[in-house]
């Protein structure tokens, strides 16, 4: 007879939690547990194989502009669903509930070491970032106020592309955001277009790739269609490290990659000589 009573699973209680959620994050490169609060001091970039993460407009917008300086622009544009796609606005009331953006673009006055500045920031977590009416006036209203204050422009770009419950309107907006950068260009204006992970679509069709420089994330996708719709349709084997930013710029679409921690002082530098040619 043992001394010891075995106890049955049940007397054991709840299960406790071995981990509290949201404390942990998985890298998706090198599979590397991170702290969540040491992955935000470090904007969201992996401190074991410098993966970047997708962020967000507002964490991108504070990780850039001189404190305070940030004023949101056409906050109130809202989408109507003008082809009478099913259940559309259900979609976007749901993602502005979501993410407390009314749209896939956040737009704003400010300042970066003290340069002033048009901003457009694209935000994935708003359906996809895809580019529908309200996303493409918005860029377009950014960009000719940039031109009408002669300031410059910096639009940074994260798209699945066009925005397919809009059809021909949202196509429309990559003529439109295009003829509003030729007069900018026009304007002898400086127009900086950031990519970042990933941009792919009408998107990179239209304002993403027409900057007087291109700056791109480490290792973002850039590209039209996906590699696999690319592979299918011209039955060939893709070369390595097709459509990433470090592809892109050996065959001349990127002109920089530059690590998110130092963006802002790359484009403060930038900034300050374009503005010198221009004056």
């Amino acid at each position: 007879m043992g001394f010891f009573k075995k106890r049955s699973v049940d007397e054991l209680g709840e299960k406790k939690r071995d981990m509290p959620e949201g404390l942990w994050t998985k890298c998706p490169s090198c599979n590397e547990s991170l702290f969540e609060d040491a992955l935000t001091k470090n904007l969201r970039v992996c401190t074991h194989c410098s993966y970047h993460f997708t962020i967000g407009s507002d964490e991108r917008i504070a990780s850039l502009v001189d404190e305070s300086s940030f004023a949101e622009t056409d906050k109130e544009l809202d989408s109507v669903n003008a082809l009478g796609f099913k259940g559309y606005l259900d979609k976007v009331k749901a993602y502005q509930a979501k993410t407390g953006l009314t749209e896939a673009v956040v737009t704003g006055r400010a300042s970066i070491e003290s340069i002033p500045v048009l901003l457009a920031v694209m935000d994935f977590r708003f359906l996809g970032a895809s580019m529908g009416s309200v996303v493409g006036e918005k860029i377009t209203r950014a960009i000719e106020a940039a031109t009408t204050e002669r300031k410059p422009v910096i639009v940074f770009s994260a798209s699945g592309g066009a925005r397919m419950h809009e059809g021909i309107l949202s196509l429309m907006q990559m003529a439109k955001t295009s003829g509003a950068l030729a007069r900018h260009s026009e304007a002898r204006l400086p127009y900086i277009s950031v990519l970042t992970h990933p941009t792919t679509g009408g998107v990179t069709a239209s304002f993403a790739t027409l900057g007087d420089l291109i700056i791109a994330e480490p290792k973002c996708m850039i590209g039209f269609a996906g590699p696999r719709v690319v592979k299918e349709t011209t039955h060939a084997d893709l070369p390595p490290g097709f459509q990433t930013a470090e592809f892109m710029m050996q065959h001349g679409l990127v002109d920089m990659i530059v690590e998110r921690k130092d963006l802002r002082a790359t484009l403060a530098r930038v900034l300050r000589y374009m503005s010198g040619a221009n004056a």
